[in-house]
């Protein structure tokens, strides 16, 4: 366990910069987002009311009260997130293929550790997690802070209060990085650690066997769809709705565990018997 923890730290601290960097761009974007988007809103109150002379109710029954809707929706919110998420996808190959970079390759001194080889693998996947977890909690944290910006701007008879919560159960663009509840936090999180280790076991055989391995981690991700969706194709196609709800999720589960099982035992065989110092 202590070898693991310490092949943990060391992971993050190499994408330390990337995650700080990451960090520093949502903050500032969608901080920028909030005061571009209130101050549009006030222009365009400001030139109904006082310039060609709109009554105030008329203009907030033709144009409405400033929501946080209106930022959540627009590119200064969801590019950031849309990067970020790029961000991750793109580490997930770079965590492991930056180890076989330059002259003297990083990955033989990992692979020389005195710890089993399978830490390597869980170490990493472990970091993927922690990035991605600690750039969903931060935005989590900057909802609340953004909303209290977009206050301080718009006056109160202008704008349409709500919380975190009421913003969360309404807006399906944040459905999918936060869950609305336990149980979708853990299908969401569950999938996305699956295809991080499907994608891992595919790398593994490329780095093994090469050109071959290319092919072979194409198909090994292909033949793991399959078997993923199998359920869902079988209860469409073939069993007409035999299953309830509930069936159906008890099998995606189970067929989920089965493919990171399988996932893990290939990655471990690779790590052991094929990539060698």
């Amino acid at each position: 366990m202590r070898n693991y923890l310490k092949l943990v730290n060391f992971e993050f601290n190499r994408v330390a910069k990337l995650f700080a960097v990451l960090l520093s761009f949502t903050f500032i974007v969608q901080v920028i987002g909030v005061i571009v988007q209130s101050k549009s809103y006030l222009n365009m109150a400001d030139k109904k009311i006082y310039e060609e002379f709109m009554p105030k109710a008329q203009f907030l029954e033709s144009f409405g009260h400033m929501s946080f809707f209106q930022i959540i929706r627009s590119v200064w919110f969801l590019g950031p997130i849309a990067i970020c998420i790029a961000g991750v996808g793109f580490y997930i190959f770079l965590i492991w293929y930056r180890d076989w970079l330059g002259k003297n390759t990083f990955i033989y001194r990992l692979l020389m550790l005195p710890t089993t080889r399978l830490n390597i693998f869980y170490a990493k996947i472990t970091t993927i997690l922690i990035m991605t977890f600690g750039l969903v909690a931060f935005q989590l944290i900057l909802l609340p802070v953004e909303i209290l910006f977009m206050k301080t701007m718009v006056p109160e008879e202008f704008r349409s209060d709500m919380g975190v919560g009421e913003l969360l159960t309404n807006m399906p663009e944040l459905s999918i990085i936060i869950p609305g509840s336990f149980v979708e936090l853990i299908l969401y999180y569950g999938t996305g650690l699956l295809v991080v280790s499907v994608i891992f076991t595919a790398i593994l055989m490329e780095r093994s066997f090469r050109w071959k391995g290319i092919f072979a981690g194409l198909v090994y991700i292909a033949i793991a769809s399959v078997i993923f969706i199998l359920p869902l194709l079988l209860q469409e196609f073939v069993l007409n709705g035999y299953f309830y709800p509930v069936e159906l999720l008890v099998l995606e589960i189970i067929t989920g565990l089965i493919i990171l099982a399988a996932s893990i035992w290939m990655s471990r065989f690779l790590l052991t018997k094929k990539i060698t110092v």
